[in-house]
């Protein structure tokens, strides 16, 4: 049985973090004086790791409003500069599958570190790049830092916080929120002086947060021998592949492939459309204007996440909340197919979308994580690097199916893969069947909300 750390113990239990309960373990939460401490007072390394979270997650929607300032500046077609995601999500999903293997070798915080240096690195030469194919080359070296750190951190930080797994996974949740959030501000601001500052002010704030994880984040002590907890397992190089045998988490994990290929094209592909709109009423809508909507959009998908979500699934279970935002979404992508030529409409739905997006992502990771008793480190990589899949479809056929069918017919594809998804979620019934019971541990009930909304 696997034995959560007491709040004194969590300096030293960073590692021991990632060897994960499994359902059924007995472990009742103990009301302490740590447990009841205040969230802001955590240790500065929580800080730290808190802050590199926030930036990773920047990461996403960053390059979002200087889509457009990209192909102007550099001579590239809608289609070519959209592969920015492609390729940063393409290399994230695969690597995806490793990431459990890798951390188990290496250890939490050397995985942190290398995944940061590969962002400040590819960062850097992103924005000192000349051509687009450049970019799309470095975002994926992007993309590869990003999914090493990205699969540790919440390790990371719930081993070091103070007050229980639970005010630990309140910040790492709120440090997704203010990333996804602040991302297209960020790129927005920068980007309306230059579509270079985005990649180099991402390297410069994860410079920071490197040298603030070095310093700050110490390694594991080893524990006297009475007192040691079980060493973490080792994981198999080919444990991301084995898992998809399980047909519980194979089933959900082509909702989410499905499902986010309706997701990225609608933040991919939505800046064309929108600046488009904008130029036919004669009104200049340039990185910082979209930035201001995305920004929209990523708060209001961070609220729902961390406060709507859980509450909609205490009350109607998981399966109808998935199958109603699901439904919304659908619902989303239609309009936005029949408003491409309305700016207003376009902003108007965008921004609403992040609201059923927020739910939508919360409660699909809950779901894959309650519907296996596969290693929870396990089961979250394999199910991300799927998911991310279907990220990385999105936009590479959206620019095309733009061009040769006109500015709705990506959003008719998005609602088409949305549908689809709901049809697999119908499928995977009796796989699920039993999903939506209570979580056993408060550690467990942390990384199934958190774990895939990376």
């Amino acid at each position: 049985m696997n034995r959560a750390p007491s709040a004194p113990d969590h300096q030293e239990q960073i590692t021991s973090t990632t060897a994960e309960s499994r359902p059924g373990t007995e472990s009742t939460p103990v009301s302490s004086p740590a447990q009841k401490t205040s969230i802001l007072r955590q240790p500065t390394a929580v800080w730290a790791i808190a802050f590199a979270c926030a930036v990773s997650f920047m990461g996403i929607g960053l390059v979002d409003p200087i889509l457009p300032a990209i192909s102007h500046e550099l001579g590239a077609s809608p289609s070519q500069t959209m592969l920015l995601f492609t390729s940063y999500l393409f290399i994230t999903g695969a690597a995806m599958f490793f990431t459990s293997w890798v951390s188990s070798r290496l250890g939490v915080k050397r995985t942190l570190l290398a995944g940061l240096v590969l962002v400040v690195i590819f960062a850097a030469l992103a924005g000192a790049s000349a051509s687009v194919d450049a970019i799309i080359g470095f975002r994926a070296g992007w993309g590869l830092g990003n999914a090493l750190f990205i699969s540790t951190a919440l390790a990371a930080i719930v081993g070091a916080a103070s007050g229980g797994a639970r005010q630990a996974i309140v910040l790492y949740e709120a440090a997704l929120g203010v990333g996804l959030a602040v991302g297209p501000l960020v790129g927005g601001v920068l980007g309306s002086v230059s579509w270079r500052g985005p990649f180099f002010g991402t390297a410069a704030l994860m410079g920071v947060a490197l040298i603030a994880i070095l310093v700050l984040l110490r390694q594991p002590k080893p524990a006297p021998p009475a007192d040691a907890a079980p060493p973490a397992e080792r994981v198999s190089i080919l444990a991301g592949f084995q898992a998809l045998r399980n047909p519980a988490l194979r089933s959900l994990a082509l909702v989410a492939l499905f499902y986010n290929f309706g997701f990225f094209v609608l933040l991919a592909y939505s800046p064309y459309p929108m600046e488009a709109a904008a130029h036919s009423l004669g009104l200049e809508f340039g990185a910082h204007e979209l930035g201001l909507v995305f920004f929209g959009w990523g708060l209001a998908l961070a609220i729902t996440s961390v406060l709507v979500a859980p509450a909609l699934t205490r009350r109607f279970g998981l399966r109808p909340v998935l199958f109603s935002m699901l439904s919304g979404l659908t619902v989303c992508l239609v309009l936005l197919g029949c408003f491409t030529g309305s700016l207003t409409g376009l902003v108007v739905v965008v921004i609403v979308s992040g609201l059923l997006l927020g739910v939508m992502n919360t409660a699909l990771t809950e779901a894959v994580m309650e519907a296996t008793d596969l290693p929870r480190n396990v089961a979250s990589s394999t199910y991300s690097g799927v998911r991310f899949m279907g990220g990385a479809v999105a936009p590479a056929v959206a620019g095309p199916i733009s061009e040769a069918l006109g500015a709705g017919a990506p959003y008719w594809f998005g609602a088409a893969a949305t549908g689809i998804a709901m049809i697999m979620l119908g499928i995977a019934g009796r796989h699920i069947a039993h999903i939506g019971r209570p979580h056993e541990t408060p550690v467990e009930e942390a990384q199934d909300i958190t774990s895939g909304d990376a």
